[in-house]
């Protein structure tokens, strides 16, 4: 593609040891006019191939940074952005042809619209991607220049924080192509939910019972019924229960954390002689 069929975006990547992932990642924004990946510390060769891109003529912004946190990293990445608009975008995900196809109409958008939210489409093992009119979530992803920044407080599930008005694109959507096994995706909404947790426990909340009993139920009847991953059987079915888990966690680690803070744990025995 030559330069001047470029669209005025910047995408913005944050990455680590990503190498079996950020080439395809990296392939489906030809469309944009310059890419900016921050690395904090790959070992797997991921540098090795940003320099391939590179050599082969694509507009890779490379820089190093060591990990500052979800939120501060992906600012970091969204300060060396020189379009006046930017995509964030993770190493496994990919923009599918619909949304390529409508990036130049969402550019045109009102100066009182700053920015587009996206639809992503996960892979589920055993299913494939879901269907078009099945995704896990809406984000802003989509937002002009110096119109949205990223709050430094959240330490995982990090957004950008729009200074206006923003709407859902029409059609298009994030492809995330991470096919984890539950042993391994355990391990993730495990790792996610400690630090939601300790972001909700340091900004002052207490214990919130009834999202404990009740916030995994809704979690997954939200994603099984509304976001409609009932229609990809088995696979949707675990994809939903695993995200009422990650909620489940959630909760119950923000009560214990509480719990241990007025009742500290001690063993009855503690004291006995011998």
């Amino acid at each position: 593609m030559m330069d001047q069929e470029r669209l005025p975006i910047s995408a913005f990547i944050i990455c680590q040891d990503e190498a079996m992932y950020l080439g395809h990642c990296i392939l489906s924004l030809r469309e944009c006019s310059e890419i900016v990946i921050v690395d904090s510390g790959s070992t797997d060769g991921t540098i090795a191939l940003i320099r391939e891109y590179q050599a082969n003529g694509w507009p890779i912004q490379f820089h190093q940074q060591k990990w500052l946190g979800y939120a501060a990293q992906k600012q970091c990445a969204m300060n060396h952005c020189t379009q006046p608009w930017l995509l964030n975008i993770d190493a496994d995900e990919r923009l599918d042809e619909d949304f390529r196809e409508i990036m130049p109409k969402l550019l045109d958008a009102p100066q009182d619209l700053v920015g587009w939210r996206i639809r992503r489409r996960p892979y589920l093992i055993g299913n494939g991607y879901t269907p078009k009119h099945v995704s896990e979530r809406s984000n802003l992803r989509l937002v002009r220049k110096g119109r949205g920044s990223y709050d430094l407080n959240q330490r995982v599930h990090e957004g950008i924080v729009p200074s206006g008005r923003v709407k859902d694109a029409p059609q298009g959507s994030l492809l995330h192509y991470r096919p984890l096994r539950i042993d391994d995706q355990i391990l993730k909404e495990n790792k996610y939910s400690s630090l939601k947790a300790q972001q909700i426990v340091d900004s002052g909340k207490g214990p919130r019972c009834l999202r404990l009993v009740f916030n995994p139920v809704v979690y997954f009847f939200r994603l099984y019924l509304c976001h409609r991953l009932f229609l990809c059987g088995f696979p949707g079915f675990i994809q939903a229960a695993t995200g009422s888990i990650y909620s489940f966690l959630t909760e119950a680690k923000i009560y214990q954390r509480h719990a241990e803070l007025k009742r500290p744990s001690r063993d009855n025995m503690d004291g006995q002689k011998p």
